[in-house]
């Protein structure tokens, strides 16, 4: 489990965040979304260590991370895994290459250790057959489970996830979502995924934070989200014409 409990962040005389208390749960899939400026990606640096809180703490389990120095701080990022919205990959490295790359940089493991580990994470993702070929040869899709496959190439006990979707089509999406959410369930990871995509709040929302103007607006799940009345909410998760007919439909009106 991550918990943050008071977090602020301030830059400058502009307060970002205001105070924000909540808990991301292991083994589910904990969103954060909101409108842009909402002060979701600052939130998600304060949980991954990227940036310290203006005020507030970070925990990591029984472990508050915000006390803890640089050198300390590596090992918690040793349970990290990261999962970026342009996945982020070496252009100049293959599939395996690339999704083996934290284990040359993290650990003492033979050749033939490596090897077993990356061809264990590629089978997981489905990416059977890519092995030695470039980012620039496979789809976008494939490039995120490619991704993927790297977050948790180090077994991590925290997976963030920052924009999962951004350039999928919908259905791709929709993979993408259902292995993040299979990874999370059968490694029981705390798994955090900041995204704009409504489709994955409500397939895999186990736990949905909406933030609006640096404040946590409303916490819930995905079958809370149509019958809220909260009005921040609706407005955001709703916004066109087309899902209020959709929300309105299935409430019945």
């Amino acid at each position: 489990m991550i918990r943050a409990i008071g977090v602020k962040k301030s830059f400058d005389d502009i307060e970002v965040l205001k105070g924000i208390s909540t808990d991301f749960e292991k083994g589910k899939t904990n969103l954060i979304i909101g409108r842009s400026g909402a002060g979701k990606t600052v939130f998600l640096k304060l949980l991954v260590s990227l940036m310290q809180p203006t005020d507030g703490e970070v925990w990591y389990d029984d472990i508050n991370i915000t006390q803890l120095s640089k050198r300390q701080l590596i090992d918690i990022r040793k349970q990290i895994g990261m999962l970026f919205q342009g996945s982020a990959l070496f252009d100049s490295m293959t599939v395996e290459e690339n999704i083996r790359f934290p284990l040359d940089m993290f650990t003492n493991f033979t050749k033939k250790e490596k090897q077993e580990r990356v061809d264990e994470r590629i089978e997981v993702v489905n990416l059977e057959g890519a092995n030695k070929k470039y980012p620039g040869e496979i789809s976008g899709g494939m490039q995120k489970r490619v991704g993927i496959a790297r977050s948790i190439i180090m077994n991590p006990k925290y997976l963030f996830c920052d924009e999962p979707n951004s350039g999928l089509d919908p259905k791709t999406s929709l993979v993408i979502d259902e292995l993040i959410r299979e990874i999370t369930i059968e490694n029981n990871m705390t798994t955090i995924i900041n995204t704009h995509d409504m489709n994955s709040v409500m397939e895999i929302g186990d736990k949905i934070n909406f933030l609006h103007k640096g404040k946590l607006a409303w916490v819930g799940h995905k079958s809370e989200v149509l019958e809220s009345d909260n009005e921040l909410l609706q407005d955001f998760i709703f916004a066109s014409p087309f899902l209020q007919r959709l929300r309105n439909r299935a409430l019945g009106k």
